[in-house]
C-alpha cells in the first residue's frame, strides 16, 4: 500500500508452505483480512516470498494469469520478492541451511533469474521492483580466507549474469529490477563496512570488466548499470545485531554509491547482562524459551569499550553466559515490532524508528519498505495472537510511526 511516497507491505515469509498453491492460497486468506483490519481501500502492496518450488510453477503462463487475475480482484500488487530462502522455511531445521543452495551455486543464480521473469510480468507499469537475497554465503563453510575468496569471485561471476538478464529486461519491457544483497550476522557479508568492500574490491572492479565485454559498453557505463541493478536490502533486525547506526550506515552506503532497494522493518531481541552469577542462571533459563531448533539465531555481545563478541547460535551464547564479561546482547531473533518488551526481555525497536525518521527526512532512501517478522511460530506462548491480528498490528504501528513526521 502507498503511505507517503513509500510502498509498504509485509513479507509473506510469515505463512508455512513451500508450494505455489499454499503461497496462493495464504495470500487469498490473508491480504484480505490485513486490508480489512487496517481499513485499507487503496491498491495493497504485498511483499512475495516466491521459493524455488513455487517459482516453477508461477512461472506456467496459465498459472501467472490466475495470479494476475486475483491481483486485479483483490486490488493487490507485487512489487518485491523475497528469494533469500530457495526452500523450506517453516517447520523444519532451517539454521545455516537458509543460505543453501548458496550464491557459489548455478542452482541459486537461475532461481533468481527465474523469480525476476516473475516479478517483471507482475509489477504495475511505472514502479520498479526488487529482490532481496542473502549475502553470498554462510561464513563459517569456508575453512580458510582462500577458500571464501573463491567462493566470493564464484558469486560474483552469477551476479554479474543476474545484472545482465536485469539490463536484458529493462530493454524488453521498460521495468527496472535490481538485486538487494541482504547482509546478516555470519553471513560472508555481515555489516555495512562488508558490503561496501565487497562492492569496491571485488563486484565493480571485476564485474564491471565482465559486464563491459558482454554488452560492448565502456566499463564506466558498465558500472552505473551494476549499482543500478545491484543494490542493498536494509534489514533492520541485522544491522541492530552488529550495533550499526542506521544514519551513519545509510551515509557510508551512498557514499560507496550504493543503493538501498528494500528496507525490511524488522526487530532483534536485546537482553542486558546482569553481574551477578545467580542473576545470570535466571536469565539463562529464561533466554531456553528462544533456544528452538528452526532457525539460527546469532548474538553479538557488546563488551566494554565498544569491543564485540559473536556466537554463531544461542544455544551456544547461553554455555558462555556465566564466564563472559558481557554487557548486552543482541539476538537475531524477528520479535514483532510493535512490542518494545518482552517481560524483561528488551527488543530492538528504536532502531526502527530511527531508520523511518531517516527515510521520512530522505524519501529518496527507498520506496520499498517491507515488514518482516517470520518467528510467530517459534515466539513464546505469552506473545501469540492470532496471525491475521499479528500482521495488521505490524502494520498499524509502522503505518503511526510514519505519521509522526
Amino acid at each position: 500500500m502507498k503511505i507517503h511516497d513509500f510502498h509498504l507491505s509485509y513479507c509473506s515469509n510469515i505463512h508455512p508452505g513451500e508450494t505455489w498453491d499454499a503461497t496462493f492460497e495464504n495470500l487469498k486468506i490473508y491480504i484480505p483480512e490485513v486490508k480489512n483490519r487496517l481499513k485499507h481501500k487503496g491498491p495493497f502492496g504485498i511483499g512475495l516470498r516466491l521459493s524455488h518450488e513455487a517459482s516453477l510453477i508461477l512461472q506456467r503462463p496459465e498459472r501467472m494469469r490466475e495470479f494476475q487475475d486475483w491481483l486485479k480482484k483483490a486490488n493487490a500488487y507485487v512489487f518485491t520478492l523475497n528469494c533469500f530462502p530457495y526452500g523450506g522455511f517453516h517447520r523444519t531445521k532451517v539454521k545455516e541451511n537458509v543460505h543453501t543452495p548458496d550464491w557459489t551455486t548455478a542452482e541459486r543464480k537461475d532461481y533468481t533469474i527465474r523469480s525476476f521473469r516473475i516479478l517483471a510480468q507482475l509489477l504495475p507499469e511505472g514502479m520498479e521492483g526488487g529482490i532481496s537475497t542473502s549475502p553470498l554465503s554462510y561464513r563459517h563453510w569456508f575453512s580458510s580466507e582462500k577458500k571464501k575468496n573463491e567462493a566470493i569471485q564464484k558469486s560474483t561471476d552469477h551476479l554479474i549474469e543476474v545484472v545482465l538478464e536485469l539490463v536484458n529486461i529493462h530493454q524488453e519491457t521498460g521495468k527496472l529490477l535490481h538485486l538487494d544483497i541482504e547482509p546478516e550476522p555470519d553471513g560472508i557479508l555481515e555489516n555495512s563496512d562488508e558490503l561496501v568492500s565487497y562492492f569496491q574490491n571485488w563486484l565493480l572492479p571485476k564485474g564491471k570488466m565482465a559486464l563491459a565485454e558482454k554488452l560492448g559498453v565502456s566499463t564506466d557505463e558498465a558500472e552505473k548499470l551494476i549499482k543500478t541493478h545491484i543494490q542493498a536490502c536494509y534489514d533492520v533486525c541485522h544491522f541492530a545485531i552488529v550495533y550499526e547506526n542506521p544514519a551513519e550506515t545509510f551515509q557510508k552506503l551512498s557514499a560507496a554509491g550504493i543503493q538501498i532497494g528494500k528496507i525490511q522493518i524488522s526487530a532483534a531481541l536485546k537482553v542486558m547482562i546482569p553481574e551477578s552469577a545467580v542473576e545470570r542462571f535466571t536469565l539463562s533459563k529464561r533466554l531456553e524459551e528462544f533456544a528452538e531448533s528452526t532457525y539460527l539465531h546469532q548474538v553479538v555481545a557488546r563488551k566494554k569499550d565498544r569491543q564485540f563478541a559473536s556466537y554463531p547460535d544461542l544455544p551456544q551464547a547461553i554455555e558462555h553466559l556465566g564466564k563472559t564479561k558481557d554487557l548486552e546482547w543482541r539476538i537475531h531473533f524477528h520479535v514483532p515490532v510493535f512490542l518494545e518488551n518482552y517481560g524483561s526481555f528488551q527488543s530492538t525497536q528504536h532502531d526502527i524508528s530511527l531508520v523511518l525518521n531517516q527515510i521520512l527526512t530522505n524519501p529518496t532512501l527507498t520506496k520499498h519498505l517491507e515488514v518482516e517478522t517470520y518467528t510467530w511460530e517459534v515466539l513464546p506462548e505469552d506473545t501469540h495472537l492470532t496471525l491475521g491480528e499479528s500482521i495488521a498490528r505490524e502494520l498499524s504501528w509502522v503505518i503511526e510511526e510514519l505519521g509522526k513526521e
